[in-house]
Order: C-alpha cells, then sequence, then structure tokens
C-alpha cells in the first residue's frame, strides 16, 4: 500500500515572522530560534530544526474535523521553510529516531485505529494500518510531547519523487 506524506503549506505561516510579540501572544505564536539539541520539528520541511534556525511556534488544528477528536496542538515552522516536503512511500527525518504514535482516521473524521513506532519502524506500521479498508488518512503525533507531527495520505500516483 503507497503512502505520502507532505509538510504544511508555508504561506499559512509566513506572517508570524512579521509580527510583533503583542500580535504574535493574540496568534498563539511566539518566535525563537532552534537549540543545540536539535529537536525542533519543522511541520513544513519534515526535518529538524539546525540550530540557530528561526522558528515559529504555533498552535496549530491539525484534525480539524466537526467529531469529538478535533485536535490542536503547538507545532513549529522554519522562517526558511519555502515549500512543503513530499515523501512517496519514505518516511521524513522528523518521523525517524523518536517513538511516533499514529491515528488512522475515517473518511468522517473518526478514530478507527492507532498504532505506534517505538524502533524506527514508522514504515512497516504505515503499511499495516493501511490495510485497514477503514482508515482514509493517519496522523503521525510525537508520542512523548503529544504534537502534530505530519498527515499520512493513501498514494496510487505511482512512484515518483
Amino acid at each position: 500500500m503507497a503512502y505520502m506524506i507532505e509538510g504544511l503549506d508555508p504561506q499559512k505561516f509566513r506572517p508570524l515572522f512579521a509580527m510583533d510579540a503583542g500580535q504574535l501572544r493574540d496568534a498563539r505564536a511566539t518566535r525563537m530560534a532552534a537549540g543545540a539539541e536539535g529537536k525542533y520539528p519543522c511541520r513544513v520541511s519534515l526535518e529538524d530544526a539546525a540550530p540557530g534556525d528561526e522558528l515559529a511556534l504555533v498552535h496549530f488544528t491539525n484534525h480539524d474535523v466537526e467529531t469529538p477528536y478535533r485536535n490542536s496542538f503547538a507545532i513549529y515552522v522554519r522562517e526558511a521553510a519555502c515549500a512543503p516536503a513530499r515523501y512517496i512511500d519514505r518516511v521524513p527525518p522528523i518521523l525517524r529516531g523518536r517513538p511516533i504514535s499514529l491515528r488512522c482516521y475515517s473518511e468522517a473524521g473518526n478514530l478507527v485505529a492507532a498504532g505506534i513506532a517505538l524502533a524506527d519502524d514508522v514504515d512497516a506500521q504505515l503499511r499495516t494500518l493501511l490495510t485497514i479498508p477503514e482508515v482514509a488518512y493517519i496522523d503521525a503525533h510525537n508520542a512523548m510531547h503529544g504534537c502534530f507531527a505530519a498527515r499520512i495520505n493513501r498514494y496510487d500516483g505511482g512512484h515518483d519523487e
């Protein structure tokens, strides 16, 4: 079962980098530089920010549905991220090397299954979960902090990159 993982549209976040502190507070956001520890996963580029990269930390509704499963949390976006990353049948860097929970949803936005990848086995977990016919898409979350990492969609357009 083929899948595609795409980063978020950077244009949604671009205004955050021109806001003052008050405007950022009103937008439930802040700006910061990535620290040396290197665990600032950008949801546009789908890779960790390099130390010193300018970031926006913003409240984001990733599962914007009218069901009890509506979900939002804080995410990082790099200022330099210009275009959404796209991975077909490959796992992006932010889904590797950390525990990832996988929440499977129906077309109506209801939770129908879930999984967890603890040993860098996201690809295997995705392929198994996508065999469930009711699964329309999967949201990956960082298992430790709970924040949204990326959306996984079924893909039937071949294996081009």
